[in-house]
């Protein structure tokens, strides 16, 4: 499945002039700052968003997200939220706001 695209373009519209680089990854779109992976519309549904990884643990009790998973092994830092959980920009726009804000923490690429 590829990922979709209006969920894609609600991202980059919520980022507005702070998306940078737009990548293919693993048949989802991701949205970079600095170089560094701020959110993607995922192939899998919904979206995958980078955080700070010490606040991963408080994330998934206290919101629908869940620790992002490959290849068996749970990534802190990463979480994904299925397309229900985005389905309209109120819902989107505070993890829009999270992965763009942390991405632009981080040293640029």
């Amino acid at each position: 499945m590829a990922f979709d695209p209006e969920l894609a373009n609600r991202i980059r519209v919520l980022l507005g002039d702070r998306a940078g680089d737009e990548k293919k990854v693993f048949g989802g779109l991701a949205f970079m700052i600095g170089g560094n992976m701020a959110i993607a519309a995922s192939s899998n549904g919904g979206i995958i968003v980078r955080v700070d990884p010490a606040e991963s643990e408080e994330l998934i009790v206290s919101t629908p997200a869940r620790l992002l998973e490959m290849s068996g092994k749970t990534m802190h830092g990463w979480l994904r939220l299925a397309h229900e959980d985005v389905a309209d920009d109120e819902a989107l726009a505070p993890w829009v706001e999270r992965g763009a804000v942390y991405a632009a923490s981080l040293p640029p690429k």
